[in-house]
């Protein structure tokens, strides 16, 4: 099997407050690329959407561009900047961090297919 797909025609996109997401969905494989501008924050621009108060995706993800903080529901706190790859449980807040909007790449989590969603 091969398949192929471009983001520059992503399957959707989900635009929330100071965000969006645009994801591809392939066989065995989902990709999202999340934009998140400056002022973003899961609990004050996602949360609403999803009804929980903090975020119940899994993500394994990529910070391409921009900072971003994560703060767990037990409290452990990172901060990520371009170049950093992570897994992320459920179960979290996360903020940008300064005046430069953060891009993420996020694989095989859970990002492209619930994120942002009721």
């Amino acid at each position: 099997m091969l398949e192929a797909k471009t983001l520059d025609k992503p399957d959707e996109r989900r635009d929330f407050p100071k965000g969006h997401l645009e994801a591809v969905h392939l066989s065995g494989c989902d990709f999202a690329v999340a934009t998140f501008e400056p002022g973003w924050r899961w609990s004050e621009s996602v949360g609403p959407i999803a009804g929980t108060d903090s975020c119940q995706v899994h993500h394994n993800g990529y910070v391409v561009q921009g900072r971003m903080r994560i703060r767990m529901d037990d409290g452990t706190e990172t901060e990520l900047g371009p170049g950093d790859v992570f897994v992320c449980s459920p179960g979290h807040d996360a903020w940008v961090v300064g005046d430069e909007q953060c891009v993420a790449y996020d694989f095989e989590g859970q990002m492209a297919k619930e994120y942002a969603k009721k």
